[in-house]
């Protein structure tokens, strides 16, 4: 089984160029139905059925109390796995067939006002090496919507200070330009010519966010970071990094910005992926309307 889901999971790489962290999710999505199975019914992943199938995802639904979300992922992870299995002539059915995903409740994602963002933004301690990093990377997300992991794992070489713009290498290994806007750069060229410097010291790196102990930041890192911040600066409100990647998107919108600028921006394959922020941004609206109109 191991080396069967080990080809898996480097066809998946190969194909699709997918992160750690995704191939990751689907080898434990996987080793756990395998688990199953070998437990209820002593088969291999070979051996699985249309009724083995249902089974399992139906004693997660009703034992586990798993999620829509967590019981669409498994299925969608399952349904890769047994099409890859066809596609080798390793099974002669696929054992997905007919399994519909289940219905997720649109979700709008949690986002900042300008405000929120701006507290933020001047929370970290500038007269730092740390805060003016901090401030730095603040700033870089807001201002062009990176993905945390994209943020984390920037080199000093993808950032043309003169052009204004970050070569970012996003999911799929897909590439693409976006533009920084004049705050966060020159936030960036203080931290590069005396914040990152200091941290450094002699030692010699080309991450271009790096720690107290000159290693290269993580997303775990930065995720308690912006949380530290974020209760520095009053606010009460559930925050992670993609909580700035939203305000970006959403803020772009609520100032007019075309949607399919932004979902270049974001590096969405699909636009319908980045619809969901103009049902944000119509919210925000109807909120301000409600609050300012006389008849509102």
């Amino acid at each position: 089984m191991n080396e069967l889901l080990d080809e898996f999971c480097d066809s998946l790489w190969l194909e699709d160029g997918l992160s750690r962290n995704t191939l990751e999710s689907y080898r434990r999505d996987l080793d756990k139905f395998a688990a199953w199975l070998e437990k209820r019914r002593e088969v291999g992943l070979l051996q699985a059925s249309h009724a083995d199938l249902q089974g399992y995802l139906g004693e997660m639904f009703t034992v586990e109390h798993a999620k829509a979300s967590s019981t669409g992922r498994n299925l969608s992870s399952l349904k890769r796995l047994y099409r890859y299995l066809l596609r080798q002539g390793k099974i002669t059915v696929d054992p997905t067939l007919q399994i519909d995903t289940p219905k997720l409740p649109r979700q709008l994602p949690k986002t900042l006002t300008e405000q929120d963002v701006e507290l933020l933004l001047d929370a970290p301690d500038i007269e730092t090496p740390l805060g003016l990093r901090d401030r730095a990377m603040f700033e870089v997300l807001y201002a062009s919507g990176l993905r945390v992991t994209e943020l984390v794992s920037l080199k000093l070489a993808q950032v043309s200070m003169d052009m204004g713009v970050v070569r970012v290498m996003g999911k799929g290994s897909k590439e693409r330009m976006v533009p920084l806007g004049e705050e966060s750069l020159d936030w960036l060229r203080r931290y590069v010519s005396t914040g990152r410097a200091a941290l450094l010291g002699a030692q010699a790196s080309d991450d271009l966010f790096v720690t107290a102990r000159a290693e290269a930041m993580t997303r775990q890192m930065f995720w308690h970071l912006i949380k530290k911040h974020a209760r520095n600066a009053g606010l009460a409100k559930p925050l992670s990094p993609h909580t700035l990647r939203h305000a970006f998107a959403t803020h772009l919108l609520n100032h007019g910005a075309d949607l399919r600028v932004v979902q270049l921006l974001l590096g969405h394959a699909d636009i319908s992926t980045t619809q969901i922020y103009t049902h944000v941004a119509r919210e925000r609206l109807k909120q301000l309307h409600a609050r300012h109109h006389p008849r509102g």
